[in-house]
């Protein structure tokens, strides 16, 4: 496949490491007590660290006020009265994005910690100020005051680095709206790295960043705002989820998804049936995984029950032990004998086309009887740290006519999960999912009958998806025409 070239990284990155990050498996508690993979041996000087990442006041207050009052152009009078004119730029400027309702009740004490090791205005709470808030007046003010012969302004925007704190939802939040930076042509966009304080934290782990966050080492904020400060740039895909529907379809849609105006589907695929005069469509990102089928389903239940009942979990632990009960209560285990075999699987409902990656065509792929749900999956780490399409061998890499999967590397896999035992078995790494495809592209026609819905998630997000019996619903999935940067915490 001759996928275009991986934009050139930022002038404050070393050279470009994509290296697979291996994810090992284990038992749910001991995965989430491992914690961050930092290094003990590691000493960092709080003062050096501090002055290492820390904005002149100047510029931390003219940022500040360029996002209070939504104007790039607010923080001007900041740079005029500024006392010294030699004012020296850090090496590694740094913001940090944080989720205070992640990691239960730590999240305010690392707030407060990350406040005391950079500066209050470096922090930013996304309860208070949404990231393209930021993106447009925050880093707009530096742009601003650099064509206006700020050079310490210029060096910083050149520099920033971004670290998110929250869950894999806070980190796409934050990569999402760092695309408006690539829309508008921008080479210049930071690089991201992440706290992991969230449950699964796939992207954390594919990363180098851990499943989850040591809280109770005192240095280890340090440790990791240094890692970030010095780690390599590597390169994420993000793949477009549109969807289309017959325009009396209304559901409930995560924030994941936006209404948008009618998209024209792919000319090189036919549609078989008729297509409605009116249609209702969606669009969003992903960067881990999209699925259909019971997986979702049992997603969307879950979703529901924690919104109802809050105080049933209170923490990733608490999450994943309720999340297992959950499923044991669902047909994906236990399917009532009154049910038609026949209804079960997905190939009921499902049409599904691909675009391989050494083709420009689409290809009908069989849906395979017994599979019940349908994963597209873009990263190394699945459901907390799970690796369902396996390493491998080159052997059977080439009798599928597959690649190595890389997280850049323009393509997508795509594989089924039967019943729940399979899956069971599938996220211990005792055996592996069933492999359906790797693509470039994915179209799904999802049709109506005996079902009356299907259930979608990506990245975590589940709805479910009221079907037709006249019209089909559509889903294509393409790859974005840029990369998300990323810092390698490994």
């Amino acid at each position: 496949m001759n996928s275009p070239p991986p934009p050139p990284p930022p002038p404050s990155s070393t050279t470009k490491d994509t290296t697979k990050v291996p994810i090992k498996s284990s038992s749910l508690i001991a995965d989430s007590l491992r914690g961050c993979r930092i290094s003990s041996g590691i000493h960092v000087d709080t003062k050096e660290l501090r002055q290492k990442l820390t904005m002149p006041q100047y510029l931390r207050f003219a940022m500040h006020d360029s996002i209070r009052f939504m104007d790039p152009n607010a923080g001007k009078s900041h740079y005029i009265n500024k006392d010294d004119d030699n004012v020296e730029a850090p090496s590694t400027p740094m913001v940090v994005f944080i989720n205070p309702r992640s990691g239960g009740r730590h999240g305010p004490i690392l707030k407060e910690r990350l406040q005391r090791l950079m500066s209050e205005e470096q922090v930013i709470d996304m309860l208070d100020v949404k990231p393209h808030e930021f993106i447009r007046n925050g880093l707009g003010c530096l742009e601003i005051l650099a064509a206006l012969g700020d050079s310490c302004a210029k060096e910083i925007r050149e520099r920033i680095r971004i670290m998110v704190a929250g869950g894999d939802g806070s980190v796409g939040w934050v990569l999402g709206c760092l695309s408006e930076l690539h829309a508008r042509g921008q080479d210049l966009v930071p690089p991201v790295g992440i706290i992991p304080l969230g449950t699964g934290n796939d992207l954390s782990r594919s990363f180098g960043w851990g499943g989850s966050f040591p809280f109770s080492w005192k240095s280890a904020i340090k440790r990791t705002l240094y890692k970030a400060s010095i780690g390599p740039i590597c390169h994420l895909d993000s793949w477009r989820l549109s969807l289309s529907m017959p325009d009396r379809i209304i559901i409930e849609a995560p924030h994941s998804l936006k209404q948008t105006i009618e998209f024209t589907l792919d000319e090189g695929l036919q549609v078989e049936g008729e297509l409605p005069e009116n249609v209702t469509c969606y669009e969003g990102v992903f960067y881990n995984y999209f699925s259909i089928g019971m997986d979702a389903q049992v997603a969307y239940g879950f979703h529901n029950l924690r919104n109802e009942k809050p105080y049933l979990a209170q923490g990733p632990i608490a999450n994943k032990i309720i999340y297992s009960g959950y499923c044991c209560t669902q047909g994906w285990f236990f399917t009532p004998c009154t049910s038609e075999p026949s209804f079960r699987g997905l190939k009921n409902i499902l049409r599904m086309h691909v675009k391989r990656f050494n083709s420009t065509e689409w290809e009908l792929v069989p849906v395979p009887t017994s599979v019940r749900a349908i994963v597209a999956l873009n990263l190394h780490s699945y459901g907390s740290g799970r690796n369902p399409w396996g390493d491998l061998t080159p052997e059977y890499l080439e009798k599928r006519g597959f690649v190595e999967a890389q997280v850049d590397d323009g393509l997508i896999e795509i594989f089924g999960l039967k019943q729940g035992w399979h899956a069971s078995f599938v996220m211990v790494e005792l055996i592996s999912a069933k492999h359906i495809a790797q693509a470039k592209a994915i179209r799904l026609e999802v049709r109506g009958g005996e079902w009356k819905d299907a259930y979608m998630q990506m990245d975590g997000e589940p709805w479910k998806q009221p079907m037709s019996k006249d019209f089909s619903t559509f889903v294509e999935i393409k790859r974005e025409p840029f990369q998300s940067i990323m810092i390698n915490g490994e």
